[in-house]
């Protein structure tokens, strides 16, 4: 075995027998399963989208300019219209930081009502505003600085420090990710409340998703976790 792979494996496993890494984050909630037979025509999906579009920008916009200083708030929602994409939706941005949100064409027409599809709009905008993937780089760049040093100070070169900063990289950017997810979740429900939409509908999504569990290196938490995280915080607003 190469002496760099006999280093990449030794350090993982330090981490996995030293550390207590979180999920990764994502842009998005997760992907749906192709199990479910959706409620509404084509034609009626996309009806839903153009309304909701039209209904959660502003109010999205709005919670990110009250919450937010020096924010791009303005969302650009686009479809993903790839082929063979899986039912899906992420947030990213631009190169001038213009936030984006983007459904595939499968989630759109998987959903089963539009009360489903602001919920996962409201969660990719509050990924934007909590500035997730911000904190996801600066993880990122943490972790491989640091693997990076480690691979130094045990006598690695070349393509062992390499080898040690994709590790890190990997690793740090998965870090809180559970958290990432829930906070959006969470400030996700705010928006779809805001925006006039059925939350304890909407939130009928997680039980059409594959449940990640507990994993060690899993990409979401628990579904129920989630689902009881979005519970709490309609009954915070609703009082």
């Amino acid at each position: 075995m190469a002496r760099v792979s006999r280093w990449v494996i030794g350090l993982t496993m330090l981490v996995l027998a030293g550390c207590d890494v979180p999920a990764p984050v994502t842009s998005a909630p997760a992907q749906l399963t192709r199990a479910s037979a959706p409620q509404m025509t084509p034609d009626q999906a996309a009806q839903a989208f153009i309304q909701v579009v039209r209904t959660m920008e502003p109010v999205a916009e709005r919670e990110c300019r009250n919450r937010t200083q020096g924010v791009n708030c303005d969302y650009l929602i686009v479809v993903d219209d790839r082929p063979n994409q899986p039912p899906n939706a992420f947030q990213t941005r631009d190169e001038s930081g213009r936030p984006i949100i983007a459904f595939t064409i499968g989630l759109i027409a998987e959903v089963h009502n539009r009360d489903e599809l602001a919920f996962v709009m409201g969660h990719e905008a509050a990924h934007h505003i909590l500035g997730h993937l911000d904190r996801q780089q600066q993880n990122a760049l943490a972790g491989a600085t640091i693997f990076a040093g480690l691979a130094a100070l045990t006598g690695g070169a070349g393509a062992d420090v390499e080898a040690a900063q994709q590790i890190g990289a990997m690793l740090g950017a998965r870090s809180f990710s559970k958290e990432f997810e829930l906070e959006a979740d969470r400030l996700g429900t705010v928006i779809t409340h805001r925006s006039g939409y059925d939350v304890t509908r909407g939130v009928e999504f997680f039980t059409r998703i594959p449940d990640p569990g507990n994993r060690f290196l899993g990409t979401h938490p628990p579904n129920a976790q989630r689902a009881a995280a979005v519970r709490e915080t309609l009954a915070q607003i609703k009082g």
